[in-house]
């Protein structure tokens, strides 16, 4: 069946993944809704890790907090939950990644349309025959099963009453809320209607689920009926496609299957002929594939922390079960590969980040099988040695040392009968984040709630500094040291809400502007309020600065005079920031693409997502092209137009970022254009001069450029200049020369260093021979333990090893010593045993090392044969070194 035909009412049924999604936008969408694109999976709601509901987009505009899109809509919903991640594979209907195809009414429709449309599209659209669809209701709905039964004919007995935990939806423990009804497909319709069980998963299966949102419950639980009710619905497409395929699980739809046959070739084997155990890995490779492109394709990169984490564990899961099967070779590549081909009618952006995506699975894939076949030896030992679970430090080590999510983790022990100490883990996890603490950064939570509350209060500011720097303004409100005030006076830090402002406030990866507020421009003795930063809360522009001279009061005029050259230095580093996105993606890879950005006033950086570093060779290119194009006097072009308008043009929006329907685009005619709010230069010449300053990792597949423009870059080369001169005029050459002067410097001091490590040792040998008649005879052994200061430690190991070779393989040499007596907080042992009494006595160098060095608050260790050891504690190092002999006398004795 062509999945390009017309799909409207009257033709047969849908049938494909791609004709179901078709068939239920037209269906919504001929009956006044507006169809929206999927949201990604990275949501605005920061509650939430991941978009996990076909409604989440929509939160804000359910709880008030945000304009309706339109007065209905329906969509095809991308989603994630890891939540049941080990019912993947193994029950029919669990997934990570699915859609959710939904109609919604924002104060429109109501109960019996959405109730009268799903019963309309279940049986003439899908063509579902009425014997096999039962109908759930919210025990108190007398209003829904009216309808149900009344005006669509539903037999009485297959409309079941459930409580509130199955049919009540509520966004929270207060706000809007209200009952549910669902949709059910028998798929033994033979059995009757007595004691119909719903949650009997082999017989029935939910495909559909409509909300309708009618009530507000308040902190008492009390309800009371919403001025304007909503409808919410969810249909699950992979569950849709299951019926309508006849297949006898959501896997073996064409949604899937496609990417666990692929799979399969992959490991040379045949689904219809595994087993359980080999099916189970094939769905959760297909199902787990789907997800990683998806959310990689929305931006988020595998890390330890949040939906990074997500990604990672699912990656790693992937990995592992192509192991189980039999797959021997990295493969996260062609599944990608795969996904996207399945996935691209619906997701063409998956083409438009191909190159990222599979980019991003290899590097992944290769980092986890550098560290996996290490964690899998060490697991092996510990289940070998039959414990009746795993320690908590046991899994921490396999997650901190060698990557195993500790859910992998558990999940190996599964398989083989036993348990894990989570506890413990997150004990050891708990010590790891109070490591992590030291650079600890505290926050003013009082301060930023009064910001807040404050500006939810008052209008929008309205921004004029693109025209002018310096304007005439109100004053709405005013915070003195984080409390709402009338008036503030000399000496106090503020915060001021003006109704206009002249000042940008920090957004879009730019800082806020400095200057002054004056009470008149003109009168230089008058009020004075120093602006060292500004932001933006609620879309009101806050001031934070401190009242230099008078007082302020709300209701008082005054001018905003954002400072001139700071202004200039920023307007240079912005610009510059577009031409160096532009120039790396004609000399790196057009495929780049933004991932953070900081516009300072002395400095620019640029995060974006590679693959590889950036060689400098390709730096001086990209360096070269920017400052050509500056010298080039491109003229700026902004104007504000339709976001659809600017993406046809060729606008680059920064990925993930969320933009209004009318947008700021930023044109440098024939070199960058942008989607952007900042301030800007209106010729490139403004810029006079670009550098790079450095290039950087600073996550899996995320490289920093830092750079400066403009006065900074001036400022940069000044300073730069001078250490130049000076290093000349120490070394008495031409600037020109240091390079070559430093190169022959480094050698002198390598031979240098050389000599004094030979030196060293020859002391310490000389001091060894003159105490070989220290040399104590112990049975059939020989023993020497000595004090020898004012060496390092190579040099100790080497008159340990010379001593050993002279006394023979039956004999243990110990050295202790400060190796700089100017610094009593530094003790090193060296130890040497020899092979044959190592075999005799079981000894072993590194741990007996070891114990002795904790003695001076230290600890170490090393081979057998040879070990090395230090401590803090000089004063204890004499008695430490008795307490080595005393042991090694009765050991050899």
């Amino acid at each position: 069946m062509s999945v390009e035909r017309s799909l409207r009412y009257g033709e047969s049924r849908p049938r494909t993944g791609d004709e179901i999604r078709k068939a239920f936008l037209s269906f919504f969408s001929e009956r006044g809704h507006q169809v929206l694109p999927s949201a990604s999976l990275v949501p605005e709601d920061p509650t939430v890790l991941l978009t996990i509901a076909g409604m989440l987009p929509f939160k804000p505009v359910f709880l008030g907090q945000a304009e309706r899109p339109a007065a209905r809509a329906t969509t095809s919903q991308k989603c994630i939950r890891t939540n049941d991640i080990d019912n993947v594979g193994v029950t029919a209907r669990h997934h990570t990644f699915f859609e959710m195809l939904g109609n919604f009414s924002f104060g429109d429709y109501f109960k019996k349309e959405a109730i009268q449309w799903a019963w309309e599209l279940s049986t003439k659209v899908f063509e579902l025959n009425s014997k096999n669809l039962v109908v759930s209701i919210f025990r108190e709905d007398d209003e829904a099963e009216k309808i149900w039964r009344e005006d669509i004919g539903v037999n009485p007995d297959r409309i079941i009453r459930m409580d509130e935990t199955d049919n009540f939806w509520s966004s929270g423990p207060t706000g809007p809320c209200g009952p549910c009804s669902e949709l059910y497909y028998d798929f033994k319709p033979e059995l009757g209607t007595l004691e119909i069980d719903l949650d009997d998963d082999s017989r029935f299966i939910e495909f559909y689920n409509l909300v309708f949102m009618e009530y507000n419950r308040d902190a008492k639980g009390n309800l009371t009926k919403l001025n304007n009710c909503n409808i919410d619905t969810g249909m699950g497409l992979e569950r849709m496609a299951q019926i309508l395929q006849g297949a006898p699980n959501n896997y073996e739809t064409d949604l899937i299957f496609p990417l666990i046959e692929k799979a399969a070739a992959l490991a040379g084997v045949q689904y219809a002929n595994a087993d359980q155990k080999l099916q189970i890995s094939l769905k959760v490779i297909g199902d787990h594939s789907r997800a990683v492109t998806q959310l990689i394709s929305d931006g988020v990169i595998a890390s330890n922390l949040g939906r990074g984490y997500i990604l990672r564990r699912l990656l790693r899961r992937v990995v592992r079960h192509g192991r189980l099967i039999g797959i021997d070779q990295p493969f996260l590549h062609e599944m990608g590969e795969a996904a996207i081909q399945l996935m691209q009618i619906p997701f063409p952006q998956l083409l438009e980040r191909k190159e990222v995506i599979l980019n991003e699975l290899k590097r992944e894939e290769a980092r986890f099988l550098e560290t996996l076949e290490r964690g899998e030896k060490l697991l092996i030992d510990v289940l070998a040695s039959k414990p009746k679970q795993i320690t908590g430090q046991q899994a921490f080590e396999l997650y901190d040392t060698f990557g195993f999510p500790v859910e992998l983790t558990q999940e190996i022990a599964q398989d083989n009968g036993i348990g894990i100490d989570l506890v413990g883990f997150e004990q050891a996890m708990e010590a790891q984040r109070q490591r992590a603490k030291a650079a600890n950064i505290s926050i003013d939570l009082t301060l930023k709630g009064s910001i807040e509350e404050t500006t939810s209060q008052l209008e929008e500011t309205i921004f004029v500094g693109y025209e002018s720097l310096n304007n005439r303004a109100n004053v709405q409100a005013l915070l003195v040291n984080g409390e709402r005030r009338n008036e503030a006076n000399q000496g106090d830090d503020v915060e001021v809400m003006l109704d206009t402002t002249t000042f940008y406030g920090e957004g879009g990866g730019q800082i806020g502007d400095r200057g002054v507020l004056l009470a008149d421009v003109v009168d230089p003795n008058g009020m004075n309020v120093v602006v060292n930063s500004v932001s933006r809360h609620n879309n009101v522009f806050v001031h934070s600065g401190c009242i230099k001279k008078g007082s302020l009061r709300v209701g008082d005029q005054v001018d905003t005079c954002v400072d001139t050259i700071s202004r200039r230095r920023i307007q240079a580093n912005h610009t510059s920031t577009h031409l160096l996105q532009a120039a790396l993606k004609q000399i790196i890879d057009p495929s780049i693409s933004q991932a953070g950005s900081l516009v300072d006033f002395d400095r620019l950086r640029f995060d974006f997502n590679s693959s590889r570093a950036i060689t400098l060779g390709e730096l001086v290119q990209v360096e070269d092209l920017i400052n050509r194009w500056i010298n080039e006097s491109h003229g700026l072009k902004v104007k504000n137009m339709q976001i659809d308008e600017a993406k046809a043009n060729g606008a680059v929006a920064m990925f993930g970022e969320k933009y209004s329907e009318i947008v700021r685009v930023v044109d440098v005619p024939g070199v960058s254009m942008e989607l952007c709010g900042g301030t800007h230069v209106s010729n490139t010449s403004e810029i006079s001069i670009f550098k790079i300053v450095a290039e950087s990792s600073i996550a899996s597949g995320v490289r920093r450029i830092e750079a400066v423009a403009g006065p900074a870059a001036f400022d940069y080369l000044n300073e730069r200049d001078e250490v130049v001169k000076k290093l000349a005029d120490q070394f008495k050459i031409q600037p020109s020369e240091i390079f070559e002067r430093v190169l022959q410097l480094q050698e002198e001091v390598k031979l240098t260093n050389k000599a004094l490590t030979v030196a060293n040792e020859e002391l310490a040998l000389s001091k060894v021979m003159s105490s070989l008649s220290e040399v104590k005879a112990v049975a059939n052994s020989q023993l020497i333990v000595k004090r020898l200061d004012s060496i390092n430690g190579t040099a100790l190991q080497t008159a340990a090893q010379r001593l050993l070779g002279q006394l023979g393989e039956n004999s243990a040499v110990v050295f202790g010593g400060v190796p700089d007596l100017d610094n009593q907080d530094k003790v090193i042992f060296v130890a040497a045993f020899g092979n044959q009494l190592i075999s005799s006595h079981q000894l072993n160098a590194g741990k007996f090392i070891g114990s002795i060095a904790k003695m001076c608050g230290g600890g170490g260790g090393g081979r057998p044969n040879l070990a090395q050891a230090g401590g803090r504690d000089s004063k204890s190092l004499d008695l430490a070194l008795q307490e080595a002999e005393s042991k090694l006398l009765k050991l050899l004795s």
